[in-house]
């Protein structure tokens, strides 16, 4: 019995690490194949779907909606009581009227394009005469006009918006910080808008450079045409003070009667104020005639 048992315990050793090698061997090669074939599909799938939110994060018309956004937040920005404007201190509006000229100065409709660089000049307007609800209703038409800009215009309208929230952004706090609110989104539309690339076509003729004068709230755009009719304006405006110059001097003090000696100091003040005024008016008239008329020719050979 004793060596029945023994013989036994001799053969388990054998038989139990045949079971173990047994189970190594199958079990080996069954897992390989699984994870291969689970894995590595569900991997390149990842990547792909990484991908593409990546590329459509860039697209065009991602960056278009995202400023569609934005220039919707900056009409609400706007939406401001009735005489908010109106009741600026008198620092602030002129912080505001330099807003104003930022947004449309130069040639904004070429710019811009026709219809955004006409509704900028509106806007300005109403900066300018402190129309709160006509700035808003203005300002929400921006969304609806910069679908139909080209990348050119966009990026013109970016960097107009960032100069403009400047001026907005260095009035400071005031009421409830509405200033800083219409600023801060200027700044960021601007910004998305100016980072867009322009792409410059090797047809595209340069277009002539014009220049804007800006008088209150008149603008005049120089032209050589208009610069020669200053100069004729000029010549002509010289010669009648060179004339009137002339007549005063070529008048005797002997032939005016006078009432009396403070009378008579009077008229001869009078009459040194006035040649001295003629005089400068016709040296001036000269500069302003040569002057206009080079720069007239400038801008004539600039547009050739």
């Amino acid at each position: 019995m004793a060596a029945a048992s023994l013989s036994l315990l001799r053969l388990q050793p054998p038989l139990i690490s045949h079971y173990l090698n047994t189970h190594h061997f199958f079990q080996i090669p069954q897992n390989i194949p699984i994870l291969s074939h689970c894995k590595t599909p569900k991997f390149r799938s990842l990547k792909k779907v990484l991908f593409a939110l990546a590329e459509s994060s860039d697209s065009p018309n991602s960056v278009d909606s995202e400023v569609q956004l934005l220039l919707k937040e900056l009409s609400d920005a706007f939406v401001l009581p009735a005489d908010y404007f109106s009741q600026l201190p008198r620092d602030l509006r002129l912080d505001l009227n330099d807003a104003a000229f930022d947004l449309s100065n130069g040639p904004v409709k070429d710019e811009c394009g026709e219809d955004l660089g006409q509704t900028l000049l509106n806007i300005s307007r109403a900066w300018e005469v402190a129309d709160t609800a006509t700035s808003a209703t203005l300002v929400s038409k921006l969304p609806l006009l910069v679908g139909t800009l080209t990348d050119s215009n966009k990026s013109a309208l970016g960097k107009r918006l960032i100069s403009s929230g400047r001026r907005f952004q260095s009035m400071g706090q005031y009421g409830q910080g509405e200033l800083q609110m219409i600023a801060k989104v200027m700044i960021r539309t601007g910004n998305l808008l100016s980072s867009i690339p322009v792409s410059e076509t090797a047809n595209e003729e340069p277009k002539p450079e014009t220049r804007m004068l800006k008088f209150g709230e008149l603008q005049v755009e120089l032209t050589s045409e208009k610069a020669y009719i200053g100069a004729v304006i000029a010549f002509v405006f010289g010669i009648i003070s060179w004339q009137l110059s002339q007549g005063v001097q070529s008048t005797p003090e002997s032939s005016l009667q006078y009432a009396n000696d403070n009378a008579l100091l009077l008229a001869k003040s009078l009459r040194g104020a006035l040649l001295a005024v003629c005089y400068t008016s016709t040296i001036l008239s000269g500069f302003a005639t040569v002057g206009l008329v080079l720069y007239g020719g400038q801008l004539k050979s600039k547009g050739k």
